[in-house]
């Protein structure tokens, strides 16, 4: 998808969705790391993450335009257009937006996990950069015992 088609994309659906033009510009951003998209509060524009269209879909990308365009549409209407804003957050599940995005594998990049310490009792996971004393924890589910086992690369 070109951005021409994405500048296409998000002013349809900013019509459908949300029943106002969206007046400014929309771009892929491939520097874009640990987020779908982001509002650009002084020019207005809208910037995402490609990365999620190759790896998740159209689907996926409609919910974080939607995300984005909830963030553009209350900004300029002066309301509360921040996350944690119950502005954002009505017009959001209005919309029918994903409020979080699925996050995206770093091509090359090992797993940020080494290790897991898993519940005996039930089966609750916990996953840990660093090697720890399974001894020295429980559970914070059940208050079971805590197993230790090194995660698999790959």
């Amino acid at each position: 998808m070109t951005d021409q088609e994405l500048q296409a994309l998000v002013e349809a659906v900013s019509q459908a969705s949300f029943g106002k033009p969206f007046r400014h510009q929309a771009r892929f951003n491939a520097r874009l790391r640990t987020t779908g998209g982001r509002y650009l509060l002084q020019s207005h524009d809208i910037e995402l993450n490609p990365r999620h269209l190759q790896e998740h879909g159209e689907e996926e990308l409609l919910g974080i335009i939607k995300h984005e365009l909830c963030h553009y549409h209350l900004h300029l209407e002066k309301k509360g257009y921040r996350h944690a804003d119950r502005d954002f957050k009505e017009l959001l599940r209005r919309v029918g937006g994903s409020r979080y995005c699925q996050s995206v594998r770093t091509a090359g990049k090992p797993r940020p996990y080494k290790y897991e310490l898993l519940c005996t009792s039930c089966g609750m996971r916990y996953l840990r950069k660093r090697k720890v004393n399974p001894s020295r924890y429980v559970c914070g589910r059940c208050r079971g015992r805590l197993r230790l086992r090194p995660l698999t690369q790959g």
